[in-house]
């Protein structure tokens, strides 16, 4: 009976372990739109050297401003900046303002290609973009949600001594 109970206990930290891993190690990949061609394809960030999400300069100024629109709304990424009296609100130009907030959601949705798309108004520059006072952020992403390695290593500590437990335990 105690030797049951003990490896049912083991059994159940065991899954808590492992579902807890493996629920934390999946995230989402937000799709601008979901008839887009491209597929993510990593964090070119880290892969491919430091890039930036910048507007096409060949996208027309309608398209420009829908995506900017989009950007600013339902992509909620913070366009004050951009506004006017911003550090980036010159030069005033619905280029250079897309260019700032496809950038800001780029960076906050995990550098893939995927999130710097805007129905092909947008494009990946190693170039850095940043002028005068206005700076276009790196990717802080990952940093953030990365969770800590101290947690990982507590969890494997409580489970490598649950099982030198149930071990000594088996043995007397």
């Amino acid at each position: 009976m105690r030797n049951q109970f003990w490896m049912f206990l083991f059994s159940l930290l065991l899954l808590n372990f492992i579902s807890q891993v493996e629920c934390e190690a999946t995230r989402p990949v937000t799709m601008i739109r979901p008839e887009s061609p491209i597929r993510p394809e990593g964090n070119t960030t880290f892969l491919d050297g430091t890039t930036w999400c910048v507007a096409r300069p060949s996208a027309s100024q309608a398209e420009l401003q829908r995506a900017l629109d989009w950007a600013c709304g339902i992509g909620r990424v913070d366009c004050s900046v951009i506004e006017k009296h911003g550090d980036c609100y010159e030069p005033d130009t619905i280029w250079s303002h897309a260019s700032f907030a496809f950038n800001a959601y780029y960076q906050s949705n995990g550098n893939n290609r995927i999130a710097c798309y805007f129905g092909g108004t947008a494009s990946l520059t190693k170039i850095n973009p940043s002028y005068g006072t206005c700076s276009y952020d790196v990717s802080k992403s990952e940093v953030s949600s990365a969770r800590s390695l101290v947690e990982y290593k507590t969890r494997w500590i409580w489970l490598i001594c649950v099982g030198l437990l149930l071990f000594f335990y088996r043995r007397s």
